[in-house]
């Protein structure tokens, strides 16, 4: 096998493999490494600088062949009974495919089985299309049913605060029971002149209350405000107890303040189950906007409420001198009890709008503010004047002429509360006797002579036993109501389904 003569400036580049033959390989300076042929020939391959790697074949087949190519073999009718054959073969699978595919199309029903759907996918795209699978029809599905409502989805939930001062705290227990259901929230107060004693009983009595505790639907506001009865402190109070709500759940639709000193005309069971047909949208404000006497006396005198610095609760006192009536919106007066909408608190507690913000600053000054900011902010959003009903629930009765207080009721107005179908009537006297009479004969029984302290009054979700104490409020949707949802009906007809509810609002 010869050596390859290498000159200095290829010296890194190493030759590859030879042929079969014994002949070398001669690299000029500029030849590139040639690849290895497969020649039978001893003789080897020179590559100058502008030759290029020659690729090895088997020495042109094609020189052996005839000049006239393969059929120049072949007898000459033997090339033409080879093409007709392969027609003849062509033809013959042509026609089996033919019968294969009117076989499946006649033989499936309503759509193809997976075997002729493959076939059809490997069929030319011209001779597919003269095959069409038959059409599905799809059938139309029916629409999905919607899942139940949860149980007593309708039944409303209200929300109660109940607040009171001084000496007021075994009524205002007293006013709770009466007031209680496990569907229902509340909110109790004693004010900051009650003792700190009085306050910590109540707090304890919420605490151990089997119901109470099971429940967890009573919260104490164990930090009192100082609440002046004419003053602006009883909005702020009123307001504090909406947001302490609204903190705890926004699962409740009305907001309803009540004092110790009233008391309810009928069952929870008879006002949810009234409650559950009106429009959730309604609120319960008694207003007008003829001021009448009060125009001098109350929208001009400025005040200061000694409950917005002082730990001494006092009554409010004059300042010197007197405002004009405001022109950037309208004044109203009316009762300071009052059944909000969850939508209506949210919007005096948040303020998105600066009309409640507004309203709060001017009636700080205000003579018996709590008669009139709700009334004030209400008829001034236009969004809310249609949702007002004039009327606050209760049955209340007036001195002639009008005192600051109200006519305490006694036996003798048990017609007339009876008669006015109010869910709820003030001002009553401490353990008047009249408060028995209402249990007996308005709150299924409950209590009577005096022993009335500390009982809840029966209804649904007591259980088939009655016993409210033992029963755990689990159904608390379940509704019995009685002679009172009948009364309620009637003044519901009478303030919300007629024209007086359109024809009342904010005039």
């Amino acid at each position: 096998m010869g050596a390859g003569n290498h000159s200095p400036s290829s010296a890194k580049t190493s030759p590859r493999g030879s042929g079969v033959g014994g002949g070398g390989e001669q690299y000029s300076p500029s030849t590139k490494s040639p690849r290895a042929g497969a020649g039978g020939g001893g003789g080897g391959e020179h590559y100058s600088a502008s030759s290029k790697s020659p690729r090895a074949g088997l020495g042109g087949v094609s020189s052996l062949l005839p000049s006239g190519g393969v059929s120049s073999l072949l007898p000459s009718g033997a090339v033409a009974t080879l093409l007709e054959s392969r027609w003849t073969l062509s033809g013959a699978i042509t026609v089996f495919l033919f019968l294969a595919v009117t076989l499946t199309v006649t033989t499936s029903s309503s759509s193809l089985s997976p075997v002729s759907a493959t076939f059809f996918s490997f069929l030319p795209a011209g001779r597919a299309d003269l095959v069409q699978p038959p059409q599905v029809q799809q059938q139309p599905q029916a629409p999905a049913t919607p899942p139940p409502p949860p149980p007593g989805a309708g039944v409303p939930r209200l929300a109660y605060l109940i607040s009171g001062s001084k000496g007021d705290l075994d009524r205002l227990w007293r006013t709770l029971h009466a007031l209680y259901h496990p569907r229902n929230l509340y909110v109790v107060h004693l004010d900051r002149e009650a003792p700190v004693g009085e306050r910590l009983e109540l707090a304890a009595r919420v605490a151990n209350s089997t119901v109470f505790r099971r429940v967890g639907n009573v919260e104490v506001i164990r930090r009192a405000n100082m609440v002046t009865y004419r003053g602006p402190t009883m909005v702020a109070n009123t307001l504090h107890a909406c947001a302490v709500l609204l903190r705890r759940s926004r699962d409740w639709d009305w907001f309803i303040n009540l004092s110790a000193s009233d008391y309810p005309l009928m069952s929870q069971d008879d006002v949810l189950h009234v409650f559950s047909t009106l429009p959730r949208n309604v609120n319960f404000v008694e207003h007008t906007s003829r001021l009448g006497w009060k125009e001098g006396q109350r929208g001009q005198p400025l005040i200061v409420d000694p409950g917005l610095y002082a730990s001494k609760k006092q009554d409010i006192f004059y300042a010197s001198g007197r405002r004009e009536l405001p022109t950037a919106f309208r004044l109203y007066t009316g009762s300071a009890w009052v059944a909000l909408t969850r939508d209506f608190a949210e919007y005096v507690v948040w303020g998105w709008d600066n009309l409640p913000r507004t309203m709060l600053m001017y009636y700080a000054n205000f003579v018996s503010s709590p008669e009139g900011y709700f009334q004030t902010v209400l008829c001034n959003a236009p969004r809310f004047v249609p949702t007002v009903a004039n009327h606050d629930l209760h049955h209340i009765q007036w001195d002639v002429p009008p005192r600051q207080h109200p006519h305490a009721l006694t036996l003798g107005d048990m017609d007339r509360m009876v008669r006015s179908d109010a869910p709820f009537a003030r001002k009553f006297a401490r353990d008047d006797p009249v408060l028995d009479a209402i249990d007996a004969q308005l709150l299924g029984g409950r209590g009577g002579n005096g022993t009335a302290a500390g009982m809840f009054v029966r209804g649904g979700w007591c259980g088939e036993s009655g016993d409210c104490e033992g029963a755990a409020g689990a159904e608390d949707w379940v509704l019995r109501p009685g002679p009172g949802a009948e009364r309620l009906r009637r003044l519901m007809d009478r303030i919300v389904r007629s024209e007086a509810f359109a024809n009342r609002q904010c005039k």
